[in-house]
């Protein structure tokens, strides 16, 4: 911690000691909890003056704020730092990985908002995925249990509320680390592998500029 404050310093200096660790609390808080945090918990959250410094904070190490549904708040890799990190090849993820959580995302999230059952932007679905929808040819069983448990243990995946037909899967609050851009990307992407002839990607296409027969090729 001393370390972290001899780079934050400089921003924190001029503050009270009350301040300061209020500051502190909700840097913390957006930084290392695994579910957005209420605004209303914390004053570093609530008071626009302090979560600038909470906002300057983040940026000395690539992260931002990330507001969620309205009232709460977390922290992500902002767009340029992602950005960068992409066209660097940084991927966390093994292949199996992301093709388990692909299908987990285009099933619980793409498909529903395809067909108008699910608005928003949000990753919150009450369509949730179900172990025969995570069944492909090329992932073999236990390929796929592994990578289920690391992507819950990630925080990218959570088990849903109804286990009344043998688990199913829906995206955990790791993704709600997505500032709005790169939420808006990803599932625009999902949405054109998933439902390319859908109403929903047509007008994603439209948007981009982008013709049917070029969004195929």
């Amino acid at each position: 911690m001393s370390e972290r404050h001899a780079l934050f310093d400089p921003l924190l200096q001029d503050l009270s000691d009350r301040s300061r660790d209020e500051v502190l609390a909700a840097f913390s808080a957006v930084q290392y909890a695994a579910h957005p945090v209420p605004e209303a918990q914390l004053a570093g959250l609530r008071d626009v003056t302090l979560r600038r410094q909470v906002q300057k904070m983040l940026k000395l190490i690539g992260r931002t704020l990330v507001h969620v549904d309205g009232t709460h708040w977390t922290a992500g890799y902002a767009d340029d730092v992602a950005e960068t990190l992409t066209a660097q090849g940084w991927q966390p993820l093994s292949a199996v990985d992301r093709a388990v959580l692909v299908l987990v995302l285009v099933h619980s999230v793409a498909i529903p908002r395809s067909e108008g059952i699910l608005t928003g932007d949000s990753w919150k679905s009450a369509r949730p995925t179900t172990v025969d929808e995570l069944r492909t040819t090329k992932i073999s069983s236990e390929e796929r249990r592994l990578a289920l448990q690391r992507l819950r243990a990630a925080g990218l995946i959570q088990l849903s509320g109804d286990h009344s037909g043998g688990p199913s899967y829906i995206p955990g609050p790791q993704l709600q680390r997505l500032t709005p851009a790169a939420r808006r990307r990803l599932q625009d992407q999902l949405i054109l592998a998933a439902a390319p002839s859908s109403p929903i990607a047509e007008a994603i296409r439209a948007r981009k500029g982008v013709t049917s027969e070029e969004g195929a090729a």
